[in-house]
Parts: C-alpha cells; sequence; structure tokens
C-alpha cells in the first residue's frame, strides 16, 4: 500500500495525466491524430481574439474538449502549477482567462497586480499546461467566456459552496464546471504577506 501511494504521488506530482499528453505516437483514436493537440501558444488581448477562437474551433472539430480556467496569477507558485495541470487533464487544450491589471486592482486592491498582465500572461504560456491566455478587463469572465464557449470551466475547490456567477452561462451552452484539488498552504496572498 505504502509503495502504491508513493507511486501514485510521484505521478501526480510529475503532472499526473497531463504530463502524458497524446504526442507523434497517438493511437488511431485519438481526436489529434499522430499530430497531437495544438500549441498555439497565443495571447488573446482586447484587441483582438481569432487565434483562440480559432482554438476553440480546431479543438471542437476534432471532437475534443476544450477547457478553460481563470485568474490573477499574479505570482506564479506551486499550488498554480498543480491547477493548471489538474485543468489541463480534464481536456485536450487549456485557456487561462486572466484578470487585467485593472480588474486585479478592483480585487486585490491598489498594490496589484505586483506582474503586469502582459508578463503574467508570458510566464502562464511558458508552461506546457497552457494552449492559450485571455487578458479580460471585467471582474468575472463571464464575457470571455461566452465568445470562448469552453466544454469545462475549472476553478479551484476554494470556490466549492460558492455561488459562481458565470457558472449558469457555462451550463447554458451544454458546459460543466469542475472543482480543482488545492495545493494547502499555497496562495499569492500569503507569498507576498511573508516577503513583506
Amino acid at each position: 500500500v505504502r509503495l502504491g501511494v508513493a507511486e501514485a504521488t510521484a505521478w501526480v506530482e510529475a503532472g499526473g495525466a497531463s504530463a502524458h499528453r497524446v504526442g507523434a505516437g497517438a493511437a488511431p483514436g485519438s481526436p489529434y491524430g499522430a499530430g497531437g493537440p495544438p500549441r498555439h501558444a497565443s495571447v488573446l488581448t482586447r484587441l483582438g481574439e481569432s487565434a483562440v477562437i480559432g482554438l476553440a474551433r480546431e479543438v471542437h472539430a476534432r471532437g475534443g474538449t476544450l477547457v478553460a480556467t481563470g485568474g490573477c496569477f499574479d505570482v506564479l507558485h506551486a499550488g498554480h502549477v498543480q491547477s493548471l495541470r489538474a485543468a489541463r487533464a480534464l481536456g485536450d487544450a487549456l485557456v487561462v482567462l486572466l484578470n487585467s491589471d485593472a480588474s486585479v486592482r478592483r480585487l486585490k486592491g491598489p498594490g496589484r497586480p505586483v506582474q503586469t498582465e502582459r508578463d503574467r500572461a508570458q510566464v502562464l504560456l511558458a508552461l506546457d499546461a497552457v494552449d492559450a491566455v485571455v487578458i479580460f478587463d471585467e471582474d468575472e469572465p463571464s464575457a470571455a467566456l461566452d465568445r470562448i464557449r469552453p466544454d469545462v470551466w475549472a476553478k479551484g475547490a476554494d470556490y466549492a459552496g460558492t455561488v459562481l456567477p458565470e457558472a449558469d452561462l457555462v451550463r447554458g451552452w451544454g458546459g460543466r464546471v469542475q472543482l480543482l484539488p488545492l495545493l494547502p498552504g499555497r496562495s499569492t496572498t500569503a507569498i507576498l504577506k511573508d516577503a513583506g
């Protein structure tokens, strides 16, 4: 039992299913065939949507599942990485909806964000789990979600018992909301408090 738990823990820490993506040796039944999943690594800003909407159409055209998650991602930490990997494992492509600088300031206060939206987007795009980033100005991502229409909207388990304003919207086109497990003791607020 101990060996099994140790091996399962190592597998999850290595990225779990998201670390075992379909690639060049894809099984014939894979929606992406031998080419593997799309890796657009594109940033969708308020000025243009075609790249990420194109990604969504491509995933759906191939019978795949598009996953979206969101947040400020101001100081990227191990909890973020685990959540992003878990979200990506739910489907064939992951789009991160990223709060703009103005949105973060309204939600977190005048001292935030620590990093600009462009820098936060570039850090997210450097992660294998992330296929695209959408930067949005509102306090919640309903407008961006409505344009992209993911099959799965993934949020951290800290939202359990909370009414997400975007949940009904996602369910309206047949999508589902999935809560992701959290890595205990990891938060940007705690990191910044300890650093101060």
